[in-house]
């Protein structure tokens, strides 16, 4: 008589596979069901039901049965209550605790205004928008939650932005020691641009009508001038009324770095409208050790080409780059370069912009030929509606009677022209021995680095206009936000560029006159679009909206009433943009 005890049943899963002839590998996976049983003293084995034709899903039902799991329905076993977007509030929090921001904007008080201030910045980078939407996201991501600012009212987001403006000298004046000072900015240079942005509404004391550079003509705007190092990390901003002129927005800076910041010597780097003669004959005067590296207008560049001056085409038969000297600029140096890209360029663009006007203007010839049109005034109307659109009347001869109109290309005022094609002079007081003819060009040409975090803070990244605030101290807070913001996206763009299209390690000029170019890994970048981990590279919005579906999700299992907080599962990408932010991907931003 055989007896047989200890039955225990298990799936027994096993994989094979082989690569074929065409060098294609085939993986195979059967699963069984498998009982093992005592039969006399013997453990035997046996195949009770092959299960490789069940869903994999099925057949880990079955393993985790077996196993003595208590298995329950899955839309019985867990409830999510909450889900939040975390993961882009997460990293740009952990960059602004890695820069030390919380502790910049000042000391955390019973009222709260520093975690709010600290929300509007991130919110700035995350999703810009007016307050009262960003008041309402707050409630919509781990953001409100973690700081606090998820109950926040109106009146309590305006009192944040008062407290902040309150704080701005002593801000700025902290970055100033981290990155101009001479201990980490040894050339003691800094990078000064203005820029403008519109106004809904009449009523703010700093809204005035000028030069708008958003191309909004003829509406309010205020002026804001944007001082940074010479990286192009923002250091200081300052808010003027929209009809102030590069000039006079340079003074104030200038007061403000000397005064404010207690920096003795600096090297103050702006384009030619930025800082004028009269500018320099302040500097001058105030002898205080301030030096600069500006550019020269036309008609001294024309001037210093006439009557065998001093700059002549012969010095650029070898070479894009002489140093030449000038009775009218005393004790300064000028850098004289000729970029033949640029010329031809600017040769391009006017015979387009001619061609474009007389286009334009052979209908109203044709017009005052056939009687359509008659009288001087009249035609004359029309022709300055036409000749002004391109801003070419300089370059035509226009007669005009009361029935005729001839118009012709005024030939040697483009020669001219032409012949300043590609040209540009720098001028500067400082010494050759301190900064040499390329590193002069160099720094002025960094001013392209201003020029693009005006682009992040009002339309690629940061969205600052239009300007909604009515009160001067509010729209100041607002532009504030919106520096401060600047300063946590150029480190954050820094950081992430191994993961967005951003040139990692941009190649060093040995020519600064000539075009800059990118990178073979940055070209690589935007020809496969993939990393070598296949992977998609992703603009720096594109990662932070990729970074929002980390989510943190409040978990109820089955049987209990509490919840749990539990993040989901990270993709790659988003792992490392933590790592290389430095930090781990926290579960709570506190």
């Amino acid at each position: 008589m055989t007896r047989t005890s200890g039955k225990v049943h298990v799936v027994r899963v096993s994989k094979t596979g082989y690569v074929d002839k065409q060098g294609r590998r085939r993986d195979y996976s059967s699963a069984y069901l498998r009982r093992t049983y005592r039969d006399g003293g013997k453990v035997k084995n046996e195949t009770v039901a092959n299960l490789s034709a069940l869903p994999d899903h099925v057949i880990d039902l079955i393993d985790a049965g077996l196993k003595g799991q208590q298995l329950v329905p899955a839309g019985e076993a867990v409830t999510i209550t909450r889900s939040l977007p975390h993961g882009h509030v997460a990293a740009v929090y952990a960059m602004a605790r890695t820069l030390g921001l919380p502790a910049l904007l000042g000391p955390a008080g019973r009222d709260r205004d520093r975690d709010r201030a600290l929300a509007l910045i991130i919110s700035r980078v995350v999703r810009p928008g007016s307050k009262l939407a960003t008041l309402t996201w707050w409630a919509d991501t781990t953001l409100g939650a973690d700081l606090g600012v998820a109950e926040a009212s109106t009146d309590d987001i305006y009192a944040a932005m008062d407290w902040l403006a309150a704080r701005q000298d002593a801000i700025e004046a902290e970055l100033a020691r981290r990155h101009l000072a001479p201990q980490v900015n040894p050339a003691r240079m800094a990078l000064f641009d203005l820029s403008s942005s519109w106004l809904e509404g009449s009523h703010c004391p700093l809204a005035a009508r000028g030069h708008s550079r958003d191309g909004k003509k003829g509406t309010l705007q205020i002026e804001y001038g944007l001082l940074t190092d010479p990286a192009g990390r923002p250091v200081a901003v300052r808010v003027f009324p929209g009809n102030t002129g590069d000039p006079g927005a340079f003074t104030a800076i200038v007061k403000v770095v000397r005064d404010k910041f207690g920096l003795a010597k600096m090297v103050m780097v702006g384009d030619r409208g930025m800082i004028t003669s009269a500018r320099i004959d302040a500097l001058r005067e105030a002898d205080d050790g301030y030096g600069w590296i500006t550019a020269l207008r036309a008609p001294a560049i024309k001037k210093l080409m006439a009557d065998n001056g001093p700059l002549q085409l012969s010095l650029f038969d070898q070479q894009d780059l002489a140093e030449i000297t000038s009775d009218d600029f005393p004790g300064e140096r000028l850098a004289a370069c000729r970029n033949p890209v640029l010329a031809a360029e600017r040769a391009r663009k006017r015979e387009d912009l001619l061609a474009a006007t007389e286009k334009l203007l052979a209908p109203v010839i044709a017009r005052a030929r056939a009687g359509r049109l008659r009288g001087a005034g009249e035609i004359g109307v029309e022709v300055g509606k036409v000749i002004s659109k391109y801003k070419t009347g300089k370059h035509f001869q226009v007669t005009i009677t009361d029935d005729s109109l001839t118009v012709t290309r005024r030939q040697d005022q483009i020669d001219a022209e032409a012949a300043l094609d590609g040209f540009y002079v720098l001028r500067t007081p400082i010494p050759a021995a301190e900064l040499d003819g390329p590193a002069v060009v160099t720094a002025y040409k960094n001013l392209k680095y201003v020029e693009r975090d005006f682009r992040h803070i009002k339309a690629d990244d940061l969205d600052l206009r239009p300007v909604f605030h009515r009160l001067e101290g509010r729209v100041k807070g607002h532009v504030l936000i919106c520096m401060l913001a600047c300063y946590l996206t150029w480190h954050l763009r820094r950081a992430w560029a191994p993961l967005t299209f951003t040139d990692e390690d941009p190649p060093a000029q040995d020519n600064p006159v000539a075009q800059a170019s990118r990178s073979a890994a940055a070209q690589a970048k935007a020809s496969y679009q993939h990393d070598p981990a296949g992977r998609p590279y992703r603009s720096f919005r594109g990662l932070l909206e990729h970074l929002a579906t980390l989510t943190r999700n409040q978990v109820r299992f089955a049987g209990t009433q509490a919840t749990v907080p539990m993040l989901t599962e990270p993709t790659s990408a988003q792992r490392e943009a933590f790592n290389l932010t430095g930090t781990p991907i926290p579960l709570t931003l506190k």
